[in-house]
């Protein structure tokens, strides 16, 4: 069989690797700590499992949901209202299923093959393939340590600057998680305006920040609407990650042309999963602060014990992901990474699957309790692989 040459570019190989060593050593009977994937652990509230068993009830749910039911909609503007003070109407929103969907089609809206788009380095995969489906040049920007981990797209070369179509920004980040400040959307809100080039922000992770600093939206921003748009997600903050809730939102022309594109190849959110939606938006804000204090908790625990015995890992300023440097005998994050779990069962995500820049990093996810992450320093601790 001949299939095509996109399907070379994509790559399983890290992720598949390390999972089958994860099944043999499970298999072999040993304790595995998987801290591998971004699924939370916590629960969704019961109000939005009831929601959607509810809408289940009426077969008319179970149709082609070919539109955004006003009611989501309309609960979803005041949401972002009271969230962000961002003013949106419903020409400014559409439905996706899920961030990595919209995101993966994103390129194909804003790129003719052989034009060329910024993603940064390290950054999410699904950054890539948005550019990869699309047939666009892929050019990168660094995410370095020292700079916080904050884009400077104005040290990039003007002439990289004038032939990108899109740029997409992404904070809390994922993998790295930094933090990026307003000054700095609004210096790339001026370079977007002054090179004719779209923003892309990803907003997946903005319920959960640490040590005070605040959570917004890109659109909250003077300019914001005129040349961009933004994803936002209530897969993290609502422990919904299977049922794909999330939004493309900002401005209407492209909001208009993303909902023709995705006309040819879906029929729309669920509506039970659009009930779900809106019961997400109506619960209580004090669960998501408790649930972000956890994860703040468990930063602390996982970062800081790491430091205790040895190894130095910064904490990270959001998300639910440690970016942490490896070793310095180690010479990449792979190699790291098979060791760590063979020699101790902590499964961790080589940072060189996010990008060349994260050669020298592995991600961990905060998916365990406090507890078993203070078992997972011990183990790593008495393994040895530190010495």
């Amino acid at each position: 069989m001949r299939f095509s040459k996109l399907m070379d570019t994509f790559e399983e190989g890290i992720f598949a690797n390390l999972n089958n060593k994860k099944l043999k050593l499970e298999s072999s009977g040993k304790k595995v700590y998987d801290l591998f994937v971004g699924t939370p652990d916590f629960k969704p509230d019961l109000s939005i499992i009831n929601a959607m068993k509810n809408a289940l009830d009426d077969p008319n749910n179970i149709k082609y949901s070919l539109h955004d039911m006003d009611s989501l909609l309309e609960r979803f503007i005041k949401h972002y209202k009271d969230r962000f003070n961002v003013e949106l109407t419903k020409d400014e929103i559409t439905t996706v299923n899920g961030t990595q969907e919209g995101m993966c089609h994103i390129g194909m809206l804003l790129c003719d093959p052989g034009d060329y788009c910024l993603l940064p380095n390290p950054g999410y995969v699904a950054f890539n393939a948005s550019a990869k489906l699309a047939k666009a040049n892929i050019i990168t920007y660094p995410l370095l340590e020292e700079n916080d981990f904050m884009p400077r797209l104005d040290l990039l070369d003007e002439e990289v600057l004038k032939k990108i179509k899109y740029v997409i920004i992404s904070y809390p980040s994922n993998p790295t998680g930094g933090i990026i400040t307003k000054e700095r959307y609004l210096e790339i809100i001026e370079l977007a305006k002054k090179y004719g080039f779209i923003i892309v922000n990803d907003n997946a992770y903005s319920d959960i920040i640490f040590d005070g600093n605040e959570s917004f939206s890109f659109l909250s921003l003077p300019g914001a609407f005129d040349c961009g748009c933004e994803f936002y997600s209530l897969s993290k903050s609502y422990n919904t990650t299977g049922a794909r809730i999330s939004f493309f939102l900002g401005n209407s022309k492209i909001v208009s042309e993303f909902k023709k594109l995705r006309s040819q190849y879906d029929f729309g959110m669920f509506y039970p999963i659009q009930y779900a939606a809106i019961a997400a938006m109506d619960v209580d804000k004090t669960i998501i602060e408790a649930q972000k204090k956890e994860y703040e908790l468990r930063r602390n625990a996982l970062c800081d014990g790491l430091s205790s015995i040895g190894w130095k890992v910064n904490r990270s300023k959001g998300t639910m992901f440690v970016f942490a440097k490896i070793p310095n005998k180690y010479e990449d994050s792979l190699e790291f990474a098979e060791d760590l779990l063979e020699k101790t069962g902590v499964l961790c995500t080589p940072g060189a699957a996010f990008g060349t820049l994260g050669k020298k990093y592995v991600r961990f996810a905060l998916v365990k309790p406090v507890e078993e992450l203070q078992e997972v320093i011990r183990v790593i601790d008495e393994s040895g692989i530190l010495k």
